[in-house]
C-alpha cells in the first residue's frame, strides 16, 4: 500500500488526474473502461474535477461502490450525489449502472442490478473507494451479518447488506468485484482517516474491512490530505 500525501485543495484534483490518466489507458488498451467510485461528502471534489476531465466518456462505464437503498429524490442517495458532480460535466456522456432499483426492497432489484454491473461496468479498471472511521469500505460494515459472505472470493458481484445503525439496507459490490480493479484507490481526508486507516491495517478484516480490500488488490494507493 503506498500513501500519497497532499494539501486539502489538491486532493480531488490531484486523483481526478490520475484515474483520468488509468481511464485513458485502458480506453486506448481495449476500447472501454469501467470506473468505480464512492459516494459521501469526501469525493465531491474529486468527483467534480474528474467530470471536467475532456476524455471519451462515451467508451466509459461508471458505478457505485455502493448504494442507499432510498429514492434517487433524497438527498442521501449516492446516485443524485454522482448527479450533481461527476455527471454535471463532460462526464454526463458515460454510460452508468446503478445500484439502485425503484422497488420497496433491494431484494426484489438486486438480480437487475447484478445484470447491469456485468453488461455495463464490468471488469473495472479503476476502483475508487472511501473509508469510514470504524474501518468500513463501500458498505462492507464490521458488524454487518452479510460480511462474511461479501468478503469471500465466491461472493456475488452484488449483495444487498444490512448494518449496525443504518436506517436503509444498502447494496454494495464485494470483495471480489473490487479488489479485482487493476487501479484501486482509497480517498481520506483528516488525522482521524489516516489514524483509522493505521489501526485498521492492524486488525482483524472482519473488524475492519477496508483491510480486507486494500490486501486483496493489486497495487492499492491512498490518496490522502490532512
Amino acid at each position: 500500500m503506498r500513501i500519497e500525501e497532499y494539501p486539502a485543495e489538491e486532493l480531488g484534483p490531484a486523483l481526478a488526474a490520475q484515474v483520468a490518466e488509468d481511464l485513458i489507458a485502458a480506453i486506448d488498451a481495449r476500447g472501454r473502461a469501467g470506473l468505480a467510485v464512492p459516494g459521501g461528502t469526501t469525493p465531491v471534489f474529486f468527483l467534480k474535477a474528474l467530470g471536467r476531465v475532456d476524455l471519451d466518456w462515451e467508451r466509459v462505464a461508471v458505478t457505485l461502490t455502493d448504494e442507499r437503498w432510498v429514492p434517487v429524490s433524497d438527498a442521501r442517495s449516492n446516485q443524485r450525489t454522482l448527479s450533481e458532480t461527476l455527471f454535471a460535466g463532460r462526464a454526463a456522456a458515460a454510460r452508468f449502472a446503478p445500484l439502485y432499483g425503484a422497488t420497496a426492497e433491494p431484494a426484489q432489484s438486486i438480480s437487475a442490478i447484478r445484470t447491469g454491473l456485468e453488461q455495463v461496468a464490468l471488469p473495472l479498471d479503476v476502483c475508487v473507494l472511501g473509508m469510514g472511521e470504524d474501518g468500513h469500505t463501500a458498505s462492507l460494515f464490521p458488524g454487518s451479518p452479510q460480511l462474511a459472505e461479501a468478503l469471500s472470493p465466491d461472493a456475488p458481484l452484488a449483495m444487498t447488506v444490512t448494518a449496525p445503525g443504518a436506517a436503509e439496507p444498502r447494496v454494495t459490490l464485494t470483495l471480489p468485484v473490487l479488489a479485482a480493479a487493476p487501479k484501486l484507490y482509497l480517498l481520506i481526508k483528516g488525522a482521524e482517516k489516516r489514524a483509522a486507516l493505521e489501526r485498521a491495517m492492524g486488525a482483524d478484516p472482519m473488524r475492519a474491512p477496508v483491510r480486507a480490500v486494500l490486501e486483496a488488490a493489486r497495487d492499492p494507493v491512498v490518496f490522502h490530505a490532512d
